[in-house]
């Protein structure tokens, strides 16, 4: 099919086009308790097809996309590309290239053993040590392998392979008189068992430790410690201000060469894109438009060095060699954990929600979980919210040496903000 497709986009008349299929063999396991209720293998197929149009006075490109059927009949493929052909015509962007074919790299293919990767996942669970108040109460598992070709137009046809897997987990913690649940959903590629391990017994005790939480006091400005998943939005941050698209579009002032901020005090923050990390779902040699990925520094000790993105705002603005990052990681800071633990803080744990805008730079959170650490005295709270600006906190950033991996992004482990307003629960 693949290939009559690619015959009718040649002939179709279009400016340019691509085409991405995905195929996909896993297996998923859903468990109620650590009782299996169902599991079964799926094997997925799918294919995108994005066309070009460009303006009979050359003026302008548009472009439109749409899944066509596997089981799609020529001539059912053929209405598509033109349906699309005529909806291309309806957008105009400035015009752009397509990304063209780059020098051949030798690499080979990673072995996926789906399989060991799910019993990798099943044995991590399984051997938490649970207890009459806390425990595991259901989990579903998803493992996939996935190959992607991508071709177009001018020439680029590559292809490549990866694991993803999810595990969705429910804790339960109960103190007699009440029950709480907490959801934790985990992305990765293959299974690092001990962070998954840490993970899940960290989530049992904040599950404990909620059932008792008092309010958060009305705190004013206070400084903020985060050591949990919700601190890799304090970091994107960075990342999506160096983003061909927010600045060709000036939702980001950032520039070359010029420090994000004057006197700076505290760490400052190293940025870097990189092909492969760890585990993560996201470990690609192709970006989704076929550019070839590559370790670069983006942000170098909070100066921006590199900017990236897709292949048209890269081309409005100069950048020939650009792509689209999958991993991020960020150089650890010149602090212990004992100094940035001390002091009186409050250590941010659960959040029912946290964003971090990256037009405007500000920071929200509505606590779920925290602990008031004053003196020798740490008391869980919980209710109120923190909020604040990055634009602020990136003077005074006080960031760990040690480093911790959420999925596609590794970070430092514990990261400390000053000022950072703490609105007390009502």
């Amino acid at each position: 099919m693949l290939e009559t497709v690619v015959e009718i986009l040649k002939k179709s008349g279009v400016t340019a086009w691509e085409l991405s299929a995905v195929q996909e063999e896993g297996w998923e396991f859903y468990f109620i308790r650590h009782a299996l209720d169902q599991n079964r293998a799926k094997k997925l197929e799918e294919i995108t097809l994005k066309v070009f149009q460009l303006s009979e006075d050359g003026a302008s490109l548009g472009s439109a996309s749409a899944q066509l059927p596997v089981t799609a009949s020529r001539a059912e493929a053929e209405k598509l590309v033109a349906d699309l052909a005529y909806r291309a015509t309806l957008v105009k962007n400035k015009p752009y290239t397509l990304r063209g074919p780059a020098p051949a790299e030798a690499a080979e293919e990673p072995a996926i053993d789906v399989p060991a990767i799910a019993r990798s996942f099943l044995e991590t669970v399984r051997s938490l040590p649970e207890t009459e108040t806390e425990d595991v109460n259901s989990y579903e598992l998803f493992v996939s392998a996935k190959t992607r070709r991508f071709l177009n137009s001018e020439g680029v046809d590559v292809t490549e392979s990866w694991p993803e897997s999810m595990l969705e987990t429910v804790v339960n913690a109960r103190d007699g008189e009440r029950e709480i649940e907490l959801y934790r959903a985990t992305y990765a590629g293959g299974c690092d068992a001990q962070a998954l391990r840490e993970d899940l017994e960290r989530s049992m005790r904040c599950g404990r430790d909620r059932l008792r939480a008092v309010p958060t006091p009305a705190l004013g400005r206070a400084d903020v410690l985060f050591g949990s998943k919700a601190a890799a939005e304090l970091y994107r941050y960075f990342a999506d201000r160096v983003n061909a698209q927010m600045v060709y579009r000036r939702m980001s002032d950032w520039e070359l060469f010029k420090p994000i901020a004057e006197d700076i005090r505290g760490d400052k923050v190293t940025v870097k894109a990189v092909r492969e990390l760890p585990n993560s779902s996201r470990n690609r040699r192709y970006d989704p438009e076929g550019a070839p990925i590559r370790d670069l520094t983006l942000l170098e000790e909070s100066v921006p060095v590199h900017f990236v993105g897709n292949r048209m705002f890269s081309s409005y603005l100069g950048l020939e060699d650009s792509f689209m990052p999958t991993n991020i990681s960020v150089s650890g800071g010149t602090h212990s954990e004992e100094e940035l633990r001390s002091g009186a803080y409050l250590e941010a744990v659960e959040f029912s929600d946290f964003q971090v805008d990256a037009l405007t730079g500000d920071i929200f959170g509505e606590i779920r979980l925290a602990y008031w650490h004053d003196g020798d005295t740490v008391t869980p709270v919980t209710g109120g919210s923190l909020s604040g600006s990055m634009n602020d906190f990136v003077k005074d950033m006080r960031l760990s040496a040690a480093l911790r991996q959420y999925n596609s992004i590794r970070i430092p482990a514990l990261t400390r903000l000053a000022g950072v307003t703490v609105t007390g629960a009502e």
